[in-house]
Formats: structure tokens, sequence, C-alpha cells
């Protein structure tokens, strides 16, 4: 079966997003944070028709000892890092809490590092009793999003509401507990790759990142 394709781009994707989001009549005040760096193009088009303040989320996997593109923890922005452990993972590959800190304490520097390239060191927007929309490109496994929403639940975001235009059904299901909305234009079966259903899914470099930021609010 061949894939479809749905968006020409990213702005595309943004612009069908941000009009379902316009007709939810999300109770204000509502904060629009992106997954940086596909994230940002559509969030920024998102926020702009929100007229909502875009911030970045950054998030950063801490991967088994043995192998590290297995997720075994995540640290996410919000001032000070947030830590989120999927302890069945943790358990089953050895991770234990030292190693977890140490890894934490490599990746919240790479947080900073990145806050500071793409935002000159601007403080997070507050989020605790905001309506905060979750904006990615797409979801796949829902690994780095499933981590996200668990921190901003503990930030004290009034409502979550993820906003994807294309995901697998399944993955949706898997994070349902995490968010009390979601918008999502397509659930494609069979689902393989989120780029396979956009026409230009470049990769999305720090240049425009930083322009995205800047052509949407700032809070």
């Amino acid at each position: 079966m061949l894939h479809q394709v749905l968006f020409d781009d990213r702005q595309d994707a943004g612009r069908a997003l941000a009009s379902r989001l316009a007709d939810a009549r999300l109770p204000p005040p509502v904060v629009v944070l992106a997954l940086p760096r596909g994230g940002v193009p559509v969030g920024a088009v998102v926020a702009r028709r929100l007229h909502a303040p875009l911030d970045l989320l950054l998030v950063r996997k801490i991967g088994a000892p043995w192998q590290r593109e297995l997720a075994v923890a995540a640290v996410v922005d919000g001032g000070e890092p947030e830590l989120v452990v999927d302890e069945v993972m943790a358990e089953r590959t050895g991770a234990d809490e030292r190693y977890i800190r140490e890894q934490m304490q490599h990746e919240w520097q790479e947080i900073l590092r990145r806050r500071e390239q793409y935002l000159e060191g601007r403080p997070p927007v507050p989020v605790a009793g905001a309506t905060v929309v979750l904006v990615d490109d797409g979801i796949a496994t829902g690994t780095t999003v499933r981590a996200a929403l668990r921190a901003l639940r503990r930030r004290g975001a009034a409502r979550l509401v993820l906003a994807v235009p294309v995901a697998p059904h399944d993955t949706l299901t898997s994070l349902r507990r995490d968010f009390d909305d979601v918008i999502c234009l397509a659930e494609p079966t069979p689902f393989r790759a989120v780029g396979l259903h956009y026409g230009d899914f470049h990769q999305v470099g720090d240049d425009e990142v930083i322009a995205a930021l800047q052509s949407a609010p700032a809070g």
C-alpha cells in the first residue's frame, strides 16, 4: 500500500492544525510549546493563529547503558530539570538511579546550551494554570511526547492539548492518560514514518528554528 502525502510542508500542516485549534475555542490563557526541531515551524503557525506565546519544550532522552536508542528516562526543560523515568524499562535494562542521574546532568547541559542558542537564555514561558498546546510535526513511538506531557502536568498546566498533524492510532491510545485533549489530523494505517506524509520534510536547521521563534509571539 502506498503512503499518502497529506501536507505540502510543515507550514501547510501548521495552518491545518491551527484552524482546528481555533475552532476548539480553548480556554485562556493559552501557551503553545513546540518540540524542536521539526515541531517549531508547525508551532509558530499555530501560535500566530491563536495569538498565543510560543516557547520551546526541550526534551533529551536518556538511553539504556547498552543501547542508547532505547529510552529509559527523559529530561525535560522547565527552568529546572524535570526527570521522567520509565521505571519498567530502567529495571529491565539495569539503568540504576546513579546511572540515570549522571546521564541527566549531561543531557541537562545540552538543554541549557540549546536554549541559549535558540532563545538567548530567555526563561521558559510559565505554564501553571494555562491551557498548554504541545505541538510536534508528527509522532511515531511517543517516547519524547510522553515525557513532555508528564513534565508539563507536574508544572501545573491546567489543560494539556496534544496537537500533531499525523500519528499512529495505537501511539495516541497509549498516550491517552497523559493529555486532556488531542487534535490529530490524520492517523494513517499502516503507519511507517512521519516524513512519508509530507511533500517536503527536510531536516530543520538551527537558523529555521530561530526564525520561526522570532515570527511568533514570545509571551
